[in-house]
């Protein structure tokens, strides 16, 4: 059975909006420019990209991605390599990047559950908020790798959603906190 990884670079106020300099956001670049680097911070990245089976993004940051990772063939060999599912009820066939490994486009929330029963092994969430918003509140989700950044940015996608719903409980797995303020939390959501 599948389980959906949400993999995040998030504020301490939850907002995960353009973490790493896209231009057109007022506070662009929060993770790399203002934060001294650690190397370790971003080894739960490499792992993430190592134990992977497929990858899951909405729509616009399925567009995103593909224009940049299948040219970064030594960051991303892995990644790049894996099936791709897009949920999204307008993307087409012939907006997918043909250089991008396999694809799929995933029409609804029954379908991304049906996916969990045939794949076998971690699919990661990369960017999608609305999307992880959204599976969240389906209760699709299944972990939570978050970096959680000494930073306040206000406005800006949210991680979480802030719909009126049921409680739902995690357990932490694992967690570090690093000398740039950084902190690693990997949460299982806990299916009652």
């Amino acid at each position: 059975m599948g389980i959906l990884v949400s993999t995040a670079f998030i504020s301490l106020d939850g907002v995960m909006e353009a973490p790493g300099g896209e231009p057109g956001y007022r506070n662009s670049g929060w993770t790399f420019n203002d934060i001294e680097f650690e190397e370790a911070v971003y080894e739960m990245k490499g792992e993430e990209q190592a134990a992977s089976t497929g990858m899951m993004f909405g729509r616009v940051s399925y567009q995103a991605f593909s224009a940049v990772w299948p040219s970064m063939t030594d960051e991303f060999a892995r990644y790049n390599a894996l099936p791709k599912y897009i949920v999204s009820t307008s993307l087409a066939e012939k907006d997918l990047a043909s250089n991008w490994g396999p694809t799929e486009i995933i029409r609804s929330f029954d379908d991304v559950a049906k996916l969990k029963q045939r794949h076998e092994g971690i699919i990661t969430i990369h960017g999608s908020a609305a999307l992880c918003r959204s599976l969240a509140d389906a209760g699709l989700i299944d972990r939570y790798h978050l970096l959680v950044f000494p930073t306040l940015l206000g406005a800006g996608k949210r991680l979480f959603s802030e719909a009126d719903k049921d409680k739902q409980m995690l357990r932490l797995t694992d967690s570090k906190a690093y000398s740039n303020g950084v902190q690693k939390l990997v949460y299982e959501v806990r299916h009652e």
